[in-house]
């Protein structure tokens, strides 16, 4: 009877352990799991590269158009201060040309003067 005990306990260890260890169905499927979360992996990264390479060219073309939009900044304020120069140069044009005709018309005057003088005179050596 002992020795038939003996040979059930060490049957049913036996069993048990065989149960317990790995097949190799079962190493193959984990092989495979491994191979697949390693491809997931790599494919993530590879997005991720791609998605920093795409960053980087868009902070490139950022920059770009910033220093763009500076420049044309700069030239419109440039235009602007030409525009206030010959506006200021058309202001000085114009009062100018506003005391030529104040000086012109004082000319008028002092001629128109002059002329009724020598009027004057002619008549009045005339009467003599």
């Amino acid at each position: 009877m002992k020795k038939s005990l003996l040979l059930i306990a060490v049957m049913l260890v036996l069993t048990t352990l065989m149960v317990g260890c790995a097949t190799t169905g079962d190493l193959a499927k984990v092989q495979a799991q491994q191979k697949l979360s390693d491809a997931k992996a790599d494919q993530a990264m590879k997005d991720a590269q791609a998605a920093k390479t795409a960053a980087d060219a868009a902070k490139v073309k950022a920059d770009e158009t910033s220093v763009r939009s500076e420049n044309a900044l700069k030239a419109a304020e440039e235009r602007e201060k030409a525009a206030a120069a010959k506006e200021k140069a058309a202001a000085e044009m114009e009062k100018a040309a506003a005391a030529k005709e104040k000086a012109a018309a004082e000319m008028e005057k002092i001629a128109d003067e002059k002329a009724k003088k020598a009027e004057a005179a002619f008549k009045k050596s005339m009467k003599k």
